[in-house]
């Protein structure tokens, strides 16, 4: 890997009214290499660092995903096993007869919702990427103050609050019809709690954060840790999140969808794990056959023939992560995986060319499209 050239690629999308500061990590084999462009304040004054820590939205997704293999593992929770036995509140579900019904106007749900089910995106709540105009279901939803949009932690309802609110909402679409994004992984989150009695974070330090040495990563950033962590911006000078705002404080719910903060080694380790199948060291955390299907297309033709997780051909979800059954236009091969976080972060894997890519920035997305930045470093790493 060319360090220089990528670099000067990066340096070329710095500055006012693009964004004020990244951090990169390429793994090419045995070989890491990372680096830090850039400032986590708009004037300058503050130049990032390579362990600087950036909120990764939905690249927590893939983490929960991981979380929950950990636990079919162990037995404690099955794939093809009803959620209802942890989540009473999602049993007995309606469905929506069409997606633009009114939430009276529904049939029974088919069958339960699975565990599988929330990993492949195909419980029947959640986000539709090829129709966001407004329906009553949506509009239920925001009475009962559940929107979707950026994360803010600060706002979440409690998990017990969440599923009251939530019970007597019908499904968008049946189990299993239809890729949905966001709303499976928030309840993958809730699931792991019940079914562990314990918050989703300590859950997380105890059978992943702590075994990779990911010591930089959580749900929330405490003081001691705060001089590596800058403000969030949005569009133009606008800020999203300063440092001291949502994240500086314990959320009521640790978001299993959206809610990690982390860094570009941290998050590497992660990657590492997912790339040796389950392993760290000689300890195993994940079975090697769970890991499998985690980074293995899991949607069926049919299910991707009606929307996936990118207007891109051949973008695939295998267990909460998105699976390339095609090449990607960047040049990353059939069998890449990974995923974005909205407010500023990417990570993939192509595996046939033992590569990891990971880029942090603090400017969110303004659109589910990849900004140039995020293009030009997966052109750049597939390539090298």
């Amino acid at each position: 890997m060319d360090r220089a050239l990528l670099e000067h690629r990066l340096a070329a999308h710095i500055g006012p009214g693009a964004i004020p500061g990244l951090t990169w990590y390429v793994r090419d084999g045995d070989q890491v290499l990372t680096g830090a462009l850039g400032h986590r304040d708009l004037d300058a004054a503050a130049p990032i660092g390579t362990d600087e820590a950036f909120r990764i939205a939905s690249m927590t997704k893939p983490v929960t995903a991981a979380l929950a293999l950990v636990l079919v593992g162990d037995g404690a929770v099955g794939l093809a096993e009803p959620v209802d036995a942890h989540l009473p509140e999602l049993a007995d579900r309606r469905v929506l007869r069409h997606p633009h019904a009114q939430i009276e106007d529904t049939v029974p749900a088919a069958r339960p919702i699975t565990l599988a089910d929330l990993l492949t995106g195909t419980s029947g709540w959640g986000m539709d990427f090829t129709d966001f105009s407004p329906t009553p279901l949506d509009a239920a939803w925001a009475e009962r103050g559940i929107v979707p949009g950026p994360p803010a932690p600060a706002g979440d309802l409690s998990i017990d609050a969440w599923l009251t609110a939530a019970a007597d909402l019908p499904l968008r679409h049946q189990p299993g019809e239809r890729w949905l994004y966001n709303t499976p992984s928030l309840l993958t989150g809730l699931l792991i709690e019940r079914v562990t009695g314990a918050r989703l974070g300590e859950v997380m330090v105890e059978r992943l954060l702590e075994p990779l040495g990911m010591t930089d990563t959580g749900f929330w950033v405490p003081p001691a840790r705060r001089d590596r962590f800058g403000a969030c911006f949005g569009a133009g000078t606008d800020v999203y999140d300063p440092a001291d705002g949502q994240w500086a404080a314990i959320p009521p719910r640790d978001g299993g969808d959206a809610g990690l903060v982390s860094t570009v080694s941290d998050y590497g380790r992660f990657a590492d794990l997912i790339r040796a199948g389950g392993a760290v060291g000689k300890r195993r955390l994940i079975p090697e056959e769970l890991v499998r299907a985690m980074i293995t297309n899991q949607l069926p033709a049919h299910v991707l023939a009606r929307g996936g997780p990118s207007p891109e051909p051949g973008a695939g979800w295998g267990y909460g992560c998105e699976v390339r059954t095609t090449r990607a236009a960047s040049g990353l091969a059939a069998g890449s995986y990974g995923w974005n976080g909205g407010l500023g972060s990417r990570w993939f894997t192509d595996p046939s060319r033992g590569r990891t890519g990971i880029l942090l920035t603090n400017r969110m997305w303004t659109s589910p499209e990849l900004p140039p930045v995020f293009e030009e470093f997966e052109a750049m790493v597939a390539a090298a």
